[in-house]
C-alpha cells in the first residue's frame, strides 16, 4: 500500500502526526475523535499506512449508515440460511482484515447490543457468525475507532458502554478542527487545487490577494471536507481563471464565522505573536493585552483562542500554568477560566498533553519547559491530506 502524506505546519497539526508516527507501529486499538469533516479516516490510513499491517487490507465501515439489523452481519458475517436472502455463507469485515486493520467510523452511533458483541471480540479476538452454532477462531485485527461525539460523557448517560470505552481508549488521538490551526488553511488550499485541478484536466485558478486572506480567514464550519469541496468547485468555475472575493461561494461569503475579512492570514498571525510575546517576555497582564481589547471589538474571538492554544502548547495542556505564563494572580484563575468559557474560547486539553518537545514553541518564557499534567477524567477534544 502506498504510504499517505498529510498536510499541515501548525504545531497543533504536526504534534498530531508525531503521535500517530509514534502508535503506528504498535498493536494498541486507537480511537479518534474531533469535529465531522476534520479528516479522521485519513489519520487512521496514515497509522495503517505506517504499521507493520500495510501489506494487509483497512477496511473501514459506517457504524451510522448501516441499519442495526445489517451491521452484525457486515462485521462478523453469516451462513447460509441464518436469514431472509442469506443464499451463501459470507464472511464478515472483520474476518476480511485479518492481520490488518478495521476503521469503525461513527462508532459513537452503534446500538447497545452490537457494542456489546464488539467488546467480546475486542476481548478474545473470536467472531461467531449470524446464523452458527459456534465461533470462529481468533482473528488478529488492529481496531480503530472514530467519532464526532464526546464517548466519555456518552458513557455517563448511559449511551455508551464504559467497560467498551476503556477498550476502544487505548490511545486517543484528538484530530483540531480547521479553525483552530488557520496556518494550516493556505496549505491545505494549494493541496486540494492541485488534486482538483489533475483530477479535472484542468488548470488550477488564480486566486486574487483578498480572495486568498478572504479564505484563509473564514472559520471552515465544514473542516477540511468543506475546504476540499471549495477547491474543487473553484478548479470546476475558475480553471485557468483569476478568482476574486466576489467569485467564491455565496455561502462563504455571506457567513458571520469569519476571522478578520480584510486581514491577511500572516497579519492575523503577527498579531497574535506580538500579543504572546507582550505577556510572556513584556510581562504584561492577560486582561490588558487580551481581555481589553476583545471587550472593546478591538481582537476577535479566534484570536483570544490562537492565544490561549498558544499557551497550551507551552505548559502541555495546563490551565493554571497557562494563567502564570499570562501573568495572573493565582485568585484570577477562576475568573479566567469563566471568560474562556463564557466567550466560546476554551479550548480542549488532551491535544495539547500529546506533543513532543519538538513541536513545541521553543520561548524563553518564565515558565521554561517540560511540564506534564496528569488528570483522571478522560477528555475528547475536537486530517488533514
Amino acid at each position: 500500500m502506498d504510504q499517505l502524506d498529510l498536510v499541515g505546519t501548525s504545531s497543533v497539526i504536526r504534534g498530531v502526526i508525531a503521535e500517530c508516527e509514534s502508535i503506528a507501529p504498535s498493536r494498541s486499538k486507537v480511537l479518534i475523535t474531533g469535529e465531522s469533516g476534520v479528516g479522521k479516516e485519513v489519520f487512521a490510513r496514515y497509522i495503517h499506512s505506517r504499521s507493520l499491517r500495510r501489506d494487509a487490507p483497512m477496511i473501514t465501515i459506517n457504524c451510522a449508515g448501516v441499519p442495526e439489523s445489517l451491521l452484525e452481519s457486515e462485521l462478523f458475517g453469516h451462513v447460509r440460511g441464518s436469514f431472509t436472502d442469506a443464499h451463501r455463507d459470507r464472511r464478515g469485515i472483520l474476518e476480511a482484515a485479518h492481520r490488518g486493520t478495521v476503521l469503525l467510523d461513527e462508532i459513537g452511533e452503534m446500538g447497545m447490543r452490537m457494542q456489546t458483541l464488539l467488546l467480546r471480540f475486542l476481548e478474545t479476538g473470536e467472531i461467531q457468525r449470524v446464523g452458527a452454532d459456534q465461533a470462529e477462531k481468533p482473528l488478529d485485527v488492529r481496531i480503530i475507532a472514530a467519532t464526532n461525539r464526546d464517548l466519555w460523557a456518552e458513557t455517563k448517560k448511559k449511551t455508551f458502554r464504559e467497560d467498551l470505552y476503556y477498550r476502544l481508549n487505548v490511545v486517543h488521538l484528538v484530530v483540531p478542527p480547521l479553525r483552530d490551526r488557520p496556518e494550516d488553511i493556505k496549505p491545505l488550499l494549494v493541496h486540494f487545487l492541485k488534486l482538483a485541478s489533475t483530477s479535472e484536466g484542468r488548470p488550477s485558478p488564480e486566486l486574487t490577494a483578498e480572495a486568498a486572506a478572504y479564505l484563509e480567514g473564514y472559520r471552515w464550519p465544514g473542516n477540511v471536507r468543506e475546504l476540499k469541496n471549495v477547491a474543487e468547485r473553484l478548479v470546476v468555475g475558475y480553471g485557468g481563471k483569476a478568482v476574486t472575493l466576489q467569485d467564491l461561494p455565496a455561502e462563504i461569503i455571506a457567513a458571520e464565522t469569519h476571522i478578520e475579512p480584510t486581514t491577511s492570514a500572516g497579519l492575523w498571525q503577527s498579531l497574535i505573536e506580538e500579543c504572546y510575546d507582550l505577556m510572556t517576555v513584556g510581562r504584561e497582564s492577560f486582561w490588558t493585552t487580551v481581555y481589553e481589547p476583545f471587550i472593546r471589538r478591538d481582537m476577535t474571538r479566534d484570536a483570544v483562542r490562537a492565544i490561549v492554544r498558544r499557551g497550551l502548547e507551552q505548559t502541555r495542556g495546563s490551565y493554571p500554568l497557562v494563567a502564570t505564563l499570562f501573568n495572573l494572580p493565582d485568585e484570577d484563575y477562576r475568573k479566567l477560566m469563566r471568560f474562556l468559557h463564557k466567550y466560546d474560547c476554551h479550548l480542549p486539553i488532551q491535544r495539547f498533553r500529546t506533543l513532543p518537545d519538538a513541536v513545541r514553541p521553543a520561548r524563553d518564557t518564565a515558565l521554561g519547559a517540560g511540564y506534564g499534567v496528569t488528570e483522571n477524567r478522560p477528555r475528547s477534544g475536537d486530517a488533514v491530506i
